[in-house]
């Protein structure tokens, strides 16, 4: 009998598994990846009574490996807040799916322990980019505005983290990067036994940004940046800056991968926090949840303005 974690490489991902590890220590396989490598439940054999907790990946894209593991007779945890699609009825699923544009996965992992590890959901809700989320909770704390300030910095780093072709871009390995936080009953325990964390984070996250930041768009809401490790790696935490600076317009933020097409973050504007999910949807490689999700789609996609894949006009 064997346990698996399996989750996302990013801060929502990793910060719903540090609060299920710490309400219960377990040891298991960790299987993970870069934050686009989603289809993981692919990569388990799973066997009669095996235990498999499933956090922050698509059930849609994991249909098949799920239904295989559960044919198999493992027991499977799985909490998500994409797009699920058809959800098999087993008496060894257990699942808590809420897609709804203010939940991320840490949130709902909150919820399951009442709260017992709040401030590690707050980083993996900022790092979502859901700061009002994480504030909600942060009424309840006795926190300073620095101490905030400090956790949606640490969220955006982490996730900033998770972004790459390969986990040779990232800074950390999401499964090192894990094993390291979750030591911790709290992210401000982490942050002062081991600052070389955040530093090497903090540095890499200000270099990238400032290249995206000089590349050009080309057109309104669409930014195409460079076939460089730097460039994938600050893709997302770029899509999210521009949607918080222009939060009535939509976003689509393109690095090129290897078959020749782009890689897209896309954002849906966060006025209008819809829609993203049923434009991604429309390829099959695409997929997510309302607010946010990246695919992969071929260069001629762009011809059309951004906007018109969403249910409003533009400002």
């Amino acid at each position: 009998m064997a346990n698996y974690d399996v989750f996302n490489g990013d801060a929502d991902g990793i910060c719903a598994l540090i609060q299920l590890r710490r309400a219960e220590p377990r040891a298991a396989k960790l299987v993970t990846g870069v934050k686009r490598d989603i289809n993981l439940l692919a990569n388990i054999k799973a066997g009669p009574g095996d235990h498999i907790t499933v956090l922050d990946i698509s059930l849609r894209t994991n249909k098949a490996g799920l239904v295989r593991a559960l044919d198999a007779g493992a027991h499977v945890f799985y909490v998500d807040h994409h797009n699920s699609g058809d959800i098999p009825r087993r008496e060894n699923l257990l699942c808590v799916i809420d897609t709804r544009p203010h939940m991320c996965t840490a949130l709902l992992v909150n919820k399951c322990l009442q709260g017992a590890y709040e401030q590690w959901a707050m980083v993996g809700a900022f790092g979502d980019n859901m700061a009002a989320s994480a504030l909600e909770i942060a009424k309840g704390l006795e926190m300073s505005e620095g101490q905030i300030e400090q956790l949606k910095t640490f969220g955006e780093l982490i996730n900033y983290n998770a972004y790459g072709r390969k986990v040779s871009d990232l800074h950390f390995a999401p499964a090192a990067l894990f094993a390291r936080l979750c030591r911790y009953d709290t992210p401000g325990q982490c942050l002062a036994a081991e600052p070389d964390i955040f530093e090497k984070l903090q540095d890499g996250y200000r270099d990238d940004m400032g290249k995206a930041m000089a590349s050009e768009f080309s057109q309104p809401g669409i930014v195409i940046l460079a076939d460089k490790p730097w460039a994938r790696r600050i893709s997302g935490a770029y899509g999210n800056v521009l949607a918080s600076d222009n939060p009535a317009r939509a976003h689509a933020v393109l690095s090129r991968n290897e078959q020749g097409g782009y890689v897209v973050s896309v954002r849906a504007p966060q006025d209008r926090p819809q829609g993203a999910d049923t434009l991604c949807l429309q390829f099959k490689t695409g997929g997510g949840r309302a607010g946010a999700r990246g695919l992969i789609i071929c260069p001629r996609v762009i011809c059309q303005p951004l906007e018109t894949h969403f249910a409003e006009p533009f400002s």
